[in-house]
C-alpha cells in the first residue's frame, strides 16, 4: 500500500469552525473510523479475522455496513494493515460503500492507529467540533440504535463510550509476579458500578485529538481503547455511556466466529427493518 488512497473526505468535512458554530448544526460532520489493521495474536494469522465470512459476507463488510447505513454519519475513514488493504478495498467497492473516503495505514498499536486516522482527519481539515465514532472493525454487529444514540450523546458531552454493564464480579489483580508466576487479587470493585467497554467510542474531534496529543510524550502509556485517553490525560472531561448490547460482540478468537453466525441472521434483521424506516421518513418528508 502507498499510504492513503485517493479517496478523499466529502465538502461536509471541510467545514470550518466558524462554519460550524453550533453542536447541532447540519453541516458537523459526523465520521466513523473503522479500526481494521489488527492481526490478533489469539486469532489465525493466515486468515485475518476482519476478512473472516460471518453469514456469507467479511466481518469488515457487517461494520462499515452498519455506518453507511446510518442516516446520522457523514463520512467512514477505515484504517488498515497494508497486507488486506486491497482485500479491504476490494469489499468497500463490491459492495458500494459510498461513504468511504479514505483507507489509512495503520500502525503497530490500536493507539498508533486510531492517532494515524485522527492524523488524517486534521490533514483533511475536519473541523474541531466534528463527531468521531471509533469503532472495532472486527464488532460486526453494531445496531443502528447504538450509531444514533451515540451521536446524539455528543450534544451534551464531549466524550462517550458504548458499555455493558457487567454480570460477573470483576478482579482487580497484580502482574504474574512471584515465584510462581500466578497473579493475586488485590481488589473486587462494586460490580454494579462495573461496565465492560465496547465500541464506537465517541468524541468531539478536538477533545480526543488534545487527548492524544497530550499523550504523546508518555512513551510507556499504551492504551487498549479510546477513552482511557480522555481518562488519563483530560480528567476533567465527563464521559457518558451509551448502553451497549450483547450482540455488540468483538471478534477475537475462532470460536468467536460461531457465536456471530448465531447472530447475524437477527442483526440483518435489525438492520432491515432500520433501512424500512429510513426510507419511509424520507417518503414522509417529500
Amino acid at each position: 500500500m502507498k499510504g492513503v488512497s485517493s479517496r478523499s473526505l466529502c465538502d461536509a468535512s471541510m467545514v470550518t469552525m466558524s462554519e460550524s458554530t453550533t453542536s447541532s448544526s447540519p453541516t458537523v460532520p459526523v465520521v466513523a473510523i473503522v479500526l481494521a489493521a489488527g492481526f490478533g495474536t489469539r486469532f489465525d494469522p493466515k486468515n485475518p479475522k476482519q476478512l473472516v465470512s460471518v453469514d456469507d459476507r467479511p466481518v469488515i463488510a457487517w461494520s462499515l455496513e452498519a455506518f453507511e447505513d446510518a442516516p446520522e454519519v457523514t463520512d467512514i475513514v477505515v484504517v488498515v494493515n497494508p497486507t488486506v488493504y486491497e482485500a479491504v478495498e476490494g469489499v468497500i467497492d463490491e459492495r458500494g460503500f459510498a461513504k468511504v473516503r479514505a483507507l489509512v495505514p495503520g500502525g503497530e498499536t490500536r493507539a498508533d492507529s486510531t492517532v494515524a486516522a485522527l492524523d488524517f482527519l486534521a490533514q483533511s481539515g475536519i473541523p474541531h467540533d466534528a463527531k468521531v465514532l471509533i469503532h472495532d472493525g472486527v464488532r460486526p454487529f453494531v445496531s443502528p440504535k447504538i450509531i444514533g444514540e451515540c451521536v446524539a450523546v455528543l450534544d451534551s458531552v464531549n466524550a462517550a463510550t458504548v458499555a455493558v454493564p457487567s454480570t460477573d464480579t470483576i478482579l482487580l489483580a497484580t502482574p504474574d509476579e512471584g515465584d510462581d508466576k500466578t497473579p493475586k487479587v488485590r481488589a473486587v470493585p462494586d460490580r454494579a458500578a462495573t461496565f465492560r467497554a465496547q465500541t464506537p467510542q465517541c468524541f468531539r474531534f478536538g477533545t480526543i485529538r488534545d487527548a492524544y496529543n497530550r499523550a504523546a510524550d508518555d512513551e510507556g502509556f499504551r492504551p487498549t481503547d479510546d477513552t482511557r485517553v480522555i481518562i488519563d490525560y483530560l480528567p476533567d472531561e465527563p464521559v457518558a455511556i451509551v448502553q451497549g448490547s450483547d450482540d455488540n460482540m468483538k471478534i477475537t478468537v475462532q470460536g468467536d466466529i460461531d457465536v456471530a453466525e448465531t447472530i447475524a441472521p437477527r442483526a440483518r434483521r435489525v438492520r432491515n427493518l432500520a433501512r424500512k424506516r429510513i426510507a419511509q421518513q424520507m417518503l414522509a418528508d417529500m
